[in-house]
C-alpha cells in the first residue's frame, strides 16, 4: 500500500445545532476552518457520494465513491454493500490492502455528543485502521481510534472499542480476543 497520512485524535466542539441552517453551516465551517461555502459544497458532495456507495451493487464503484469522499482505501479491498463509512470524518478512515468489510460494517471516528454530556464524553474525531489482509464480518462496528491489525478478524455483530492485535479474532460485545493465530497463517 502507498504511504498515508493518519490524522490525530482531534477535539471537536460539542454539537450546536441552530433551528436556521445558515447558522448550523456557518458554525460547522468555522470549526473545519473552511468557508462556508467550501464546507456546504463538501457536506453536500460526502453525502451524495456516501448514499450512492451505500446501495451501490457493485464494490468497485462503492470503493471509488467512498474514495472520493476521502477514505484512504488501499488496492484489492472489499467494501460490503449497506457500510456506513463516517459520514462526517471520512479522512479519519483508513484501510489497508486486502481488507474485506462484511455488509453492514459501521466504522464511526467521531463523537459529537450535546455539550451537557461533556463531562462524560469527550468530543473528537479519531482515525481508525484496519490494516492489511483483516476481514470485519456483517453488522459489526468499529469505534473512533481504533486499529484493527494484519490479517485479523471481527466477527460478525461485534463492537470494536479498542484495538485488534495482529492475526487475532475478536468478537463480542463486550469485545474480546477469542484467538491468535499467527502459527496458523500461510506466510
Amino acid at each position: 500500500m502507498k504511504e498515508y497520512k493518519v490524522q490525530e485524535w482531534t477535539k471537536i466542539p460539542y454539537f450546536n445545532h441552530d433551528k436556521k441552517l445558515t447558522k448550523t453551516i456557518q458554525c460547522s465551517s468555522q470549526s473545519r476552518g473552511l468557508s462556508p461555502l467550501a464546507f456546504a459544497w463538501r457536506k453536500l458532495r460526502n453525502t451524495i457520494l456516501y448514499k450512492r456507495a451505500f446501495m451501490c451493487p457493485l464494490n468497485g464503484w462503492r470503493v471509488k465513491m467512498h474514495r472520493k469522499r476521502g477514505v484512504t482505501i488501499g488496492d484489492n479491498v472489499y467494501i460490503g454493500m449497506r457500510c456506513v463509512l463516517d459520514n462526517a470524518y471520512p479522512e479519519y478512515l483508513h484501510i489497508e490492502d486486502n481488507v474485506s468489510l462484511a455488509g453492514g460494517v459501521t466504522l464511526i471516528a467521531h463523537a459529537n455528543p450535546y455539550p451537557h454530556f461533556q463531562n462524560i464524553v469527550e468530543s473528537a474525531a479519531a482515525p481508525i485502521v484496519i490494516k492489511t489482509g483483516a476481514w470485519v464480518g456483517e453488522n459489526a462496528t468499529i469505534l473512533r481510534g481504533v486499529t484493527i491489525g494484519e490479517n485479523a478478524i471481527v466477527s460478525a455483530g461485534t463492537i470494536v472499542d479498542k484495538d485488534v492485535p495482529d492475526y487475532s479474532m475478536a468478537k463480542g460485545n463486550p469485545m474480546k480476543i477469542v484467538a491468535e493465530y499467527s502459527a496458523l497463517m500461510d506466510n
